[in-house]
């Protein structure tokens, strides 16, 4: 099963940084494994491009829609057998303790 994990910041993060592993070592391991199927960091909330179209006209503005304090900085594409295996990944990547790890399964519209 294929999950989108975002990886996004946190005003709240672990004060204990000493805790977190390393990206490297994650990613490695997550490649090895076939867990990681991609992934990337992302640039800056300033780089963002919002694109709408709202009455048949295209609305197009700098930075993100949404106003956060928390950002997503980057993804990984993971294959996992299931959502417990999916916890288990992100639970070891670096930004778990720094900031905060969203997976979202992709759509299956036969489930």
């Amino acid at each position: 099963m294929k999950y989108l994990m975002f990886v996004c910041t946190d005003t709240e993060p672990d004060t204990d940084p000493s805790a977190a592993p390393d990206i490297e070592k994650w990613v490695a391991e997550r490649d090895a494994r076939g867990q990681r199927l991609a992934g990337d960091r992302l640039a800056p909330p300033t780089a963002a491009t919002t694109v709408r179209v709202r009455g048949g006209e295209l609305l197009v503005s700098d930075g993100p829609f949404a106003e956060t304090k928390e950002v997503i900085v980057g993804f990984d594409l993971l294959e996992c057998a299931d959502l417990d295996e999916a916890i288990d990944v992100a639970r070891n990547h670096p930004m778990a303790y720094a900031g905060r790890i969203e997976l979202r399964p992709f759509w299956n519209p036969d489930a």
